[in-house]
């Protein structure tokens, strides 16, 4: 695949359609479902005990509801070090997961990788990112789609990036590389034929809630969740997941980003908010899409611990699909930190 040098400004507009596979798979090891159920304090048996999967009508332990991140972690990085070498920083705004299979310990998963839209807000650009991952049969697993901002050299302090490369985990790769012109790309990579593929047992098979169909209705109120985050969570979880960032964990880097203090990854707070319904629903399984936009952060001192607050409604019923709309809230120092987050479930 031929690479072009860009001399000039850098048009990612023009790379939207970037595409690629990974190369390699993802086994979706026993031991790291626990380490992710832990990192994201959900603990439903279904992610530690295969008696207890089994008895839900699963082959194995489940994963979490956002543990296809961390694979996402590794299969991004050709888009981070390609499409995504023209901004200094990218920060995370929005998240949707879609689900078609339960993703269960011993699971391979290839990536399918996508820029699939930029968008020009304010001055800056946002980018969405397609994962399509599918298992060793090429049927559809889950899709996540995630937008981020790209923020260029210009509104990074220098002492900051000096910062960043002194305490960044050792062995990433930050070095340059040009992007890879769309054409030669689309050439290589053919667009996968995604329906073709599709398996819908997430949308199909009988869930094990806690609850009927019946049971519910729109403007239902979900139990109230309170979590207490740490410093050492957010440690724990960077390993976990693979985030390195060290506005997490760098005091030190947080202040030079404009930051309070450190902050807890937004993908941590949403796998904490998946963990509040899948608890409530019953059954991990019968989440069918999850997505969350990210309004604010949340800050942790050093001295005491930070706090999020859970709570959420049925905004809608369909009884001809025995599925429900949920909206979710999360509260941490008084202040919303997800805007518009839903999310869509199946029942009994």
């Amino acid at each position: 695949m031929k690479e072009v040098r860009v001399e000039t400004a850098f048009d990612v507009a023009g790379l939207v359609g970037f595409r690629y596979r990974t190369d390699d798979y993802y086994e979706v090891g026993r031991e790291k479902i626990r380490e992710y159920a832990r990192a994201v304090q959900d603990s439903h048996p279904v992610h530690r005990s295969e008696s207890a999967a089994g008895a839900f009508g699963y082959a194995g332990l489940i994963a979490p509801t956002t543990f296809v991140s961390t694979a996402a972690m590794l299969a991004n990085r050709r888009m981070s070090e390609t499409v995504l070498i023209g901004y200094d920083v990218v920060v995370q705004t929005d998240q949707v997961f879609e689900m078609y299979k339960p993703v269960l310990a011993g699971d391979r998963l290839i990536s399918d990788v996508e820029l699939t839209s930029v968008r020009r807000i304010a001055g800056k650009d946002l980018l969405t990112i397609t994962n399509t991952f599918l298992d060793h049969t090429g049927a559809v697993v889950q899709i996540m789609h995630t937008t981020v901002v790209g923020i260029t050299g210009a509104d990074i302090d220098a002492a900051a990036r000096e910062t960043i490369e002194r305490v960044i985990m050792s062995g990433l790769d930050t070095s340059f590389r040009p992007p890879a012109a769309k054409d030669a790309v689309a050439a290589a990579d053919p667009a996968p034929d995604t329906a073709a593929h599709l398996s819908q047992i997430s949308r199909t098979r009988v869930p094990h809630t806690a609850f009927r169909f019946e049971d519910i209705a729109a403007g239902d109120e979900i139990p109230a969740r309170t979590v207490r985050l740490t410093r050492g969570d957010l440690v724990n979880y960077a390993g976990v997941s693979g985030d390195v960032n060290p506005i997490h964990w760098h005091e030190g880097v947080a202040a030079l980003a404009g930051l309070p203090d450190v902050i807890a990854h937004g993908m941590l707070t949403m796998g904490l908010g998946a963990g509040y319904l899948t608890e409530w629903l019953g059954d991990p399984g019968a989440m069918i899409r999850y997505g969350v936009r990210l309004s604010n952060y949340t800050v942790i001192e050093t001295t005491s611990a930070a706090t999020i607050e859970f709570t959420g409604r049925i905004k809608s019923v369909d009884p001809d699909t025995r599925t429900a709309i949920v909206v979710l809230v999360a509260k941490s120092g008084g202040r919303k930190i997800f805007g518009l987050a839903t999310a869509e479930i199946r029942l009994a």
